[in-house]
């Protein structure tokens, strides 16, 4: 069974080589960013050590429990199911968080929020913390990788189904399971996979949400194993298993558990220079090219037809609802033609340009009701196809753009100084103590000081 030599592999010694440490770090790093800018781009309520008013944050607070893990940006401690559901949602909050291409899932978001909640939990060193977070980065991008877009495709996000098998194998390893206890976390955790898609019609916050239910279905799960509950090995393979009943199309459970520890996902894992979906980047980065090219200003364009990879169209192209004129922020990411017509307009992506102020503005309706797509298959995943763009302009003339594929995947990764500059850019503030601690993660005889130093950075407190 698939979730038994899972658990086997998980829970026994995993040898780490370099540039997946390095890989992993770096994840570590951008996630930790992205949860403080989440935190930043929302008011906090004035109550004492720093709460956001971010929902799930503020529940994780009542929920409360044994002072057990951290929440990113607050002081004091809670349960760990508790700490992981709100840090989930921070990390994801902003849509900024990394994407596994071929499994099309923000790996990060629930991989951090059950490694660092249970990690803290049980006093384990910053090694061993590392460790887990590769075991379970491994785990959630094959486990989606298994059914590319098969999860999307009726519905759900991946992110959420295949995030409670990894928090479960995390916290089973960090919690000291053994194998057959492992097995049965990954199987109680398959009965809390899902995360309707029912987002994109609407203003509803639901996706932010979803990491932290992996991450809190995840530990939970372990618990109850450890606790003697039985979950099905069967749970992967089926029959009624996940992919049975979750997925559409073909399904390659083989690739799952081939060449586990010598074949690593965790150096595939991109990282976003974009505050939006990640199927729009190679569009959007291709239009760029064709404004740097003909050096085009909003008012010069005429038309811009791009090309789109049809596993991406009902994502961020789908007209049942006005994708020009986009209800939320969260709407606005994964509307295709009003991202692109947003780069046309202020040169750049940033999280200022998904405020909700920023929204309305008539001249990016204007250019993203211009914003033509055609079907463009190409036989790898949408995530990471390449973008071809041609922007008419009213003088009848036409520049194209192109790239192989979009920034801040493996094969076109951010530079080290461009990923510390994202960091600093989204948390803010004097944060040069968080890279330092998490670039030596490792070495660390317990993840206190780095935990202590994120809520530091949340609080705006003086720094401990």
């Amino acid at each position: 069974m698939i979730a038994e030599e899972l658990a086997e592999w998980g829970t026994g010694h995993v040898e780490v080589p370099a540039a997946v440490r390095v890989a992993a770090l770096r994840h570590l790093l951008d996630g930790v960013g992205t949860a403080l800018g989440g935190l930043r781009a929302s008011p906090t309520t004035g109550e004492p050590g720093g709460p956001s008013s971010i929902p799930a944050v503020v529940v994780a607070r009542g929920l409360g429990g044994p002072p057990e893990a951290t929440i990113i940006g607050s002081r004091g401690r809670v349960g760990a199911p508790a700490a992981a559901l709100a840090n989930g949602t921070l990390v994801h909050a902003l849509d900024f968080d990394d994407t596994h291409a071929g499994g099309l899932v923000h790996a990060t978001a629930v991989v951090l929020p059950a490694a660092f909640a249970v990690g803290e939990q049980v006093g384990a060193p910053g090694r061993a913390v590392l460790e887990a977070a590769v075991v379970g980065y491994e785990t959630v991008c094959r486990v989606a990788a298994a059914a590319s877009h098969g999860f999307h495709a009726r519905g759900l996000h991946a992110t959420m189904v295949a995030g409670v098998f990894s928090s479960a194998i995390v916290a089973s390893r960090l919690l000291g399971l053994d194998a057959a206890r492992t097995t049965d976390a990954l199987g109680i955790a398959g009965s809390q996979a899902g995360g309707l898609l029912a987002f994109l019609h609407s203003g509803a916050s639901t996706k932010q949400l979803h990491p932290g239910f992996a991450a809190h279905a995840g530990i939970l799960a372990a618990r109850l194993a450890a606790a003697g509950a039985g979950g099905p090995a069967n749970v992967l393979d089926g029959p009624h298993g996940v992919y049975d009943a979750l997925a559409s199309g073909a399904v390659d459970l083989a690739s799952i558990t081939a060449e586990l520890g010598t074949r690593w996902e965790t150096t595939r894992i991109g990282i976003k220079p974009y505050p939006a979906c990640q199927l729009s980047h190679a569009a959007i980065d291709a239009v760029r090219d064709a404004v740097r090219r003909g050096g085009v200003r909003s008012g010069d364009v005429a038309a811009i037809d791009v090309d789109v990879h049809p596993d991406s169209v009902p994502t961020v192209c789908d007209t049942r609802r006005d994708l020009a004129r986009p209800v939320s922020p969260y709407a606005a990411k994964f509307s295709l033609p009003w991202s692109i017509a947003a780069a046309v307009v202020d040169g750049d992506l940033t999280t200022a340009t998904y405020e909700p102020d920023s929204l309305a503005r008539p001249e990016v309706e204007r250019v993203a009701r211009l914003v033509r797509w055609h079907l463009a298959p190409t036989g790898g995943p949408a995530a990471d196809a390449p973008g071809t763009a041609r922007i008419t302009l009213v003088d009848g003339s036409a520049v194209p753009g192109s790239v192989p594929r979009s920034a801040g995947g493996p094969d076109n990764p951010l530079t080290d100084e461009q990923l510390v500059a994202k960091f600093h850019g989204n948390a803010g503030g004097d944060t040069t103590d968080v890279v330092d601690l998490l670039s030596r993660l490792d070495e660390l005889d317990t993840i206190e000081p780095l935990m202590a130093a994120l809520a530091a950075a949340g609080t705006g407190r003086d720094r401990p």
